[in-house]
């Protein structure tokens, strides 16, 4: 079954056996070179705080839970938990280009890929994944030149343009050129719940000048941030064209029944996955 997500033709929510992930109409259109979702919290097999489809082996979760919810999304996509390649996540703004030797890193075989926040490929059948719980996914993909990435975007990758630097490397490696690059900003937390104190709005305005638009200031000297949009900001002040980037305009705390919120479960939560393939 398929419908579309919260009224926004851009986003399709699907449901096939059982499982529930989102994908974004603007990579759709390049399924016959792409293969990608955002997972939701729906359709899994772990219990409690990660009910149900816990997708990190970081988690308060078992281990064999989380394979069981990897079996299921391979399943439902179509793509083997041995192609997949995981991220390890640090709130930077480093990329790492993997191919077909990475394969299974960090699902079926120990992982040496440390300290990266996003993933880049050129190579066929070989799946990124990143993970989220609040902070931002974007996905990346050169048509032309078939190539993908995938960025986890939190408030500090946001700052150190972690998109920016994603474009950059699919440039210089795969020869993209700004002009083709698609891209998918997920759901995250968004501008309603994300409210910071006055160094977290200083690190903004001191490091994206421009950003100050996308800061509403609140009561007792809290400041509200749409990280959403300052990454769309940022790829389009790249160079990349407005009309290629879809923006989800959605809240995963306002929705935590959909999406695992750290903010939303008080720190007591799973993990969100973007997965994004080249068939």
């Amino acid at each position: 079954m398929k419908k579309t997500w919260l009224d926004n033709p851009n986003i399709e929510y699907v449901e096939k056996d059982g499982l529930g992930y989102l994908q974004f109409a603007n990579l759709s259109k390049y399924k016959n070179i792409i293969n990608h979702c955002f997972t939701t919290r729906n359709g899994g097999v772990s219990r409690d705080e990660c009910s149900t489809l816990n997708m990190s082996f970081g988690r308060n979760d078992s281990r064999e839970n989380v394979l069981e919810n990897y079996r299921r999304v391979s399943k439902v996509l179509g793509i083997k938990c041995e192609n997949m390649v995981l991220s390890n996540q640090v709130h930077d703004n480093r990329i790492r280009i993997v191919d077909e030797k990475d394969r299974g890193k960090g699902i079926t075989r120990e992982s040496d890929i440390i300290g990266f926040d996003g993933l880049a490929t050129k190579a066929r059948e070989v799946a990124l994944v990143t993970f989220y719980a609040d902070c931002v996914p974007v996905f990346f993909l050169d048509p032309i030149e078939k190539a993908i990435a995938v960025s986890h975007s939190g408030w500090r990758g946001t700052v150190k343009k972690i998109a920016e630097e994603t474009v950059k490397v699919m440039s210089s490696n795969f020869g993209s050129r700004l002009e083709n690059i698609v891209v998918a900003i997920g759901p995250s937390i968004g501008k309603c719940c994300f409210e910071t104190g006055e160094e977290v709005y200083r690190e903004f305005i001191n490091k994206l000048a421009w950003s100050k638009e996308y800061c509403i200031k609140t009561g007792d000297e809290k400041w509200h941030i749409n990280l959403q949009g300052i990454i769309k900001r940022t790829l389009e002040n790249a160079g990349l064209r407005e009309e290629n980037i879809c923006v989800a305009d959605i809240c995963t705390k306002c929705n935590k029944d959909t999406f695992f919120s750290h903010r939303g479960d008080n720190g007591r939560t799973g993990s969100l996955a973007a997965i994004l393939q080249l068939i």
